[in-house]
């Protein structure tokens, strides 16, 4: 029996999981691969909560593969190097694996499968992570699309029929063909230390049956008035998926059928909105893949010109610390931290305050989140975070600055979700918990030493964002 050389990156699973299927379709042998090299990811290699996760789901996936009677070879050091080699050692004649689509990745993976051809290996990627591939759907004159709208409603006509595929029971052994065991875990991922991510596995479980248990989950529970409930920050009304999907820990076909196939018994409208999430998610890999500057420059090349504020470090810190005195704000901040995730409207609340009240650049909030997100995703992060200044495809324009008191008032109406991400303010009333700064004696005596002010006066920052970027409309072209 011949060998193939299964490279796991970004798709930590046996489920759906294309390049395994395309060894066993082939008739050889997989012998399931990871190789840890995040230096070759350039300026975005992964920050410390992806790490983190990325550690819990190499170790179910390994539990995983010698429950079916394989074994995962974990190695470090250069991808083609180590591809090479263990291909040698094995008499492997194939290489496969899923595509991913970062700017670094999708050229370094480019050079990888013609240098392995070269040498006679058999070398093919697969679509394991996207509903369409980024370069699949174009505008009638043959362009990428910039806004959403038109680029899901191209998505929604050229849909297609979700087949997945069901991992096999049992899986033939490595050992068959002297494949090398590969280095322990804890010398390529160790453990954090001091445990700073023991908040993270209170709310989620890496891993494939983590990725399924919360499918599951959201089925029996948040899909339910997903459309509506979906913005409400104290709630549970969130599918939570987004980490298992960076990961690959469950396929987006697989999700999207499920969510299909349960017809019905989800309400139309649920079910819609949460599809265009997903489409949300395609978007993002859409205009990455075409616009490969975007993680670090402005899509909108007007902003190249705009007048940003210098990013003072005390400022700055005072929000990734979720201490602006914008309670709100601070609520997900501390969040972010505790747990690797924030609610995604709470996250747009946090971006504006950055980008528009402070005037900070995105760039600078983008940074702060991929190393603090367990769900970090360069495509998504960056079309978050260029949405919310307004400066990217399809943003919401500069001029609309999401007003944090209002915005918590209607998300967060009895001030739940404050009063237990800001301790302090637990013990106000809950109509005082949105902008405490209008009780000062309430807040001296409740809580001392929360900010008694905000960083900047809501309706003067607003104000100074504004004048900015009216200046920017006014320059010459």
């Amino acid at each position: 029996m011949g060998a193939a050389l299964v490279w796991f990156r970004d798709d930590l699973r046996l489920d759906d999981q294309p390049a395994l299927r395309a060894a066993l379709d082939r008739g050889l042998l997989p012998i399931p691969v990871y190789i840890h090299a995040p230096e070759e990811e350039g300026a975005w290699a992964p920050g410390a909560a992806s790490m983190a996760w990325r550690r819990r789901s190499l170790e179910a996936l390994a539990a995983e593969l010698e429950r079916r009677g394989s074994r995962l070879l974990l190695l470090h050091g250069p991808s083609l190097g180590t591809l090479r080699a263990v291909a040698a050692l094995t008499g492997a004649e194939a290489v496969l694996w899923t595509r991913r689509y970062e700017p670094a990745v999708e050229q370094r993976d480019a050079r990888i499968k013609r240098e392995l051809r070269r040498e006679g290996l058999h070398a093919e990627s697969f679509n394991g992570a996207l509903l369409f591939e980024p370069w699949e759907l174009a505008t009638k004159q043959g362009d990428p699309y910039r806004v959403f709208t038109p680029f899901w409603k191209s998505a929604l006509a050229s849909w297609r029929a979700l087949s997945t595929w069901e991992a096999p029971a049992r899986l033939p052994s490595p050992d068959a063909v002297d494949a090398p065991h590969g280095v322990p875990l804890d010398h390529v991922l160790p453990a954090p230390r001091p445990e700073w991510d023991a908040g993270f596995w209170r709310r989620f479980a890496p891993g494939e049956a983590g990725a399924r248990q919360a499918l599951a989950r959201f089925l029996d529970g948040a899909v339910q008035g997903y459309a509506y409930n979906r913005d409400f920050a104290a709630e549970a009304g969130t599918s939570r998926l987004s980490p298992h999907l960076h990961f690959g820990e469950v396929s987006v076909r697989r999700v999207a059928a499920t969510v299909l196939d349960a017809g019905g018994v989800i309400a139309a409208a649920d079910r819609e909105r949460f599809l265009a999430e997903l489409g949300w998610r395609e978007f993002a890999h859409h205009v990455l893949h075409h616009y490969p500057q975007v993680p670090e420059r402005d899509l909108d090349p007007r902003f190249a010109d705009f007048r940003w504020a210098r990013p003072l470090r005390a400022k700055l810190q005072a929000w990734q610390q979720g201490r602006t005195g914008v309670p709100i704000v601070d609520a997900g901040m501390r969040e972010l931290w505790h747990t690797g995730w924030m609610h995604n409207r709470v996250r747009m609340i946090a971006a504006s305050w950055l980008t528009k009240h402070l005037r900070i650049h995105w760039s600078h909030g983008a940074r702060w989140f991929w190393d603090t997100l367990v769900d970090a995703d360069l495509a998504n992060n960056t079309q978050g975070w260029q949405w919310t200044a307004g400066t990217g495809a399809d943003a919401a324009p500069y001029f609309r600055v999401f007003n944090p008191v209002s915005q918590a008032r209607k998300f967060d109406p009895d001030g739940s979700y404050i009063a237990r991400w800001v301790p302090e303010l637990a013990s106000l009333p809950p109509a005082a918990r949105f902008a405490p700064w209008e009780q000062p004696e309430l807040l001296r005596r409740h809580a001392p030493d929360y900010p008694p002010q905000p960083q900047v006066d809501l309706a003067e920052g607003r104000a100074a964002a504004l004048a900015a970027f009216a200046q920017l409309r006014r320059a010459p072209v």
